[in-house]
């Protein structure tokens, strides 16, 4: 299944579910057959690792029902949140692929080296990324996120994957000035609007292997990353594994998991994102996000 979180045009804030190309408004269609859906985010993924009969009966129409007596909204024209837009924790991985170690000429680290990103820098498919002025540097860095479903401690690495609801994309926008500056991540990384992600989580169901997935990067239509998940340094079983060694994981979280070569700043020139750029970040098998560089007034 591909689930995400809309904001409609009457401003109500919604769950939806891909189908051919569309979106069924899934708050719309429980209303019509008089039942209920959980609210979007981290109670909606809590009902769907629960199994909730009602949650199940609404997808399954909505996956059957004729389109025609579906509410449906449209992909190019829907407002994306963050598919789960109350994530309370968002951990990140540096350094998490050979080929980004190589460019920079540093050694693969021999533990995943983990770095948070704030909340309030989650933003949606098709939200700006704002060109603040604390920066002169801006960078993207397309990624591979998972999405935790059922949490814990102390997660096997043989069990990690049975703990994930699903992935989608996220784009780890970084301040390289504040980056070298601060001497540490959380300005960097964490200013508002630096975690544009979505459109949709894919359930993991439909991602049997996530060390097999082609992901590439583009700016302005150039293509500047192409890698494979399979550089990865440390697999998403490691990585769910070792964060939960002492962070206990909660439903809803996100881990966005490195990216490969060819970020702006080890360009030869360096090659930093301006207002008017355009990123767009795809993972095969997950989707398309793409985000704007906005001027900041």
């Amino acid at each position: 299944m591909r689930f995400g979180t809309v904001l409609r045009d009457d401003g109500v804030v919604v769950p939806v579910l891909a189908r051919q190309g569309d979106l069924v408004d899934l708050a719309a269609l429980a209303a019509l057959w008089a039942t209920k859906v959980p609210a979007p985010g981290r109670v909606f993924v809590t009902a769907w690792e629960s199994g909730d009969a009602d949650l199940v009966a609404l997808v399954h129409t909505a996956m059957s029902g004729n389109p025609a007596d579906l509410p449906l909204l449209f992909m190019d024209s829907a407002h994306f949140l963050p598919p789960v837009p109350d994530a309370a924790t968002v951990l990140a991985v540096g350094l998490n692929y050979l080929s980004h170690c190589a460019e920079q000429g540093k050694a693969p680290p021999i533990t995943p080296m983990f770095f948070a990103k704030l909340a309030s820098s989650l933003s949606g498919h098709g939200a700006p990324i704002p060109a603040w002025h604390v920066t002169a540097e801006l960078d993207f860095e397309g990624e591979l996120a998972v999405i935790i479903g059922r949490g814990g401690r102390a997660i096997p690495e043989a069990q990690a994957l049975d703990h994930v609801f699903g992935y989608t994309i996220l784009n780890d926008v970084t301040a390289r000035d504040l980056q070298r500056n601060d001497r540490q991540w959380t300005r960097a990384k964490g200013l508002d609007g630096f975690a544009p992600m979505g459109p949709l989580v894919v359930t993991r169901d439909e991602i049997p292997d996530p060390q097999a997935l082609h992901i590439r990067t583009w700016v302005n239509g150039e293509l500047r990353q192409d890698g494979t998940t399979d550089d990865m340094a440390f697999s998403v079983a490691r990585i769910v594994a070792i964060a939960s060694e002492a962070i206990t994981l909660r439903t809803g979280d996100v881990i966005t998991t490195g990216t490969p070569s060819g970020v702006g700043v080890y360009d030869k020139p360096p090659r930093f994102l301006v207002p008017g750029d355009v990123v767009q970040i795809k993972i095969d098998g997950i989707g398309e996000l793409q985000n704007t560089v906005g001027a900041v007034a």
